[in-house]
């Protein structure tokens, strides 16, 4: 996976502010998520509300993710169901309460190597890496609200991930939404929030949840 160039040579010349803004851009985006950086282990609760198509009322759960340091990232399940996801080594590790564990290659699960690269980015502070797997937009400043949008680069993954936001307030992630490019939505509240998560949520509910601060 190559970083792509902002603008063309050609377009440099036609077009230099263009290039600034993107640019600048850029740099904004980098700086606030180096200060979101902190060491491993590093662990946040959420709870998840994911809108599916199929169904007339969202699937909630809570638990708590954790990154352990590299590519190691763990989302366990507490409610309704226990549950535990691992991702090392480019596997994944599935757990269920009373069932053997079952893993599979991180490569047959779009959506957790999303996670995997959104979320280790965030808080290890990288924008690097966060660059190198995603556009990245954003609006608003790291000393108040803040809001980034994230685009995958990879031309297979955004057959399955059409984009993540990811909101936010100073250093603290508050939500993360993950649209599916077949239209089913995955919204996180992260941290404190998580504890905010309605008794019966909707889209509109939630999204109001994660721009509270804006």
């Amino acid at each position: 996976m190559t970083l792509l160039p902002w603008t063309s040579a050609e377009a440099s010349t036609s077009r230099p502010e263009t290039t600034e803004a993107a640019t600048s851009s850029s740099a904004t985006s980098q700086t606030l998520i180096a200060t979101l950086g902190q060491p491993a282990p590093a662990r946040t609760p959420f709870a998840e509300a994911r809108f599916l198509k199929v169904l007339d009322k969202p699937l909630v759960v809570s638990g708590e993710l954790a990154w352990l340091g590299g590519d190691q990232l763990q989302r366990r399940v507490d409610h309704p169901n226990q549950e535990t996801a691992s991702i090392a080594n480019g596997e994944v590790t599935l757990q269920r309460a009373g069932k053997s564990a079952r893993t599979f290659s991180l490569s047959h699960a779009p959506q957790l190597q999303v996670l995997l690269d959104s979320f280790v980015a965030l808080l290890s502070g990288d924008g690097g890496r966060l660059q190198q797997a995603f556009n990245i937009s954003q609006t608003g400043q790291a000393s108040g609200a803040w809001t980034l949008t994230l685009t995958p680069r990879d031309a297979k993954v955004a057959k399955t991930v059409a984009s993540i936001v990811i909101d936010g307030e100073g250093k603290q992630p508050r939500c993360m939404q993950m649209q599916e490019a077949d239209g089913d939505l995955a919204i996180d509240l992260l941290g404190p929030l998580a504890d905010q998560m309605p008794t019966q949520p909707t889209r509109a509910s939630l999204q109001a949840l994660c721009q509270g601060a804006h």
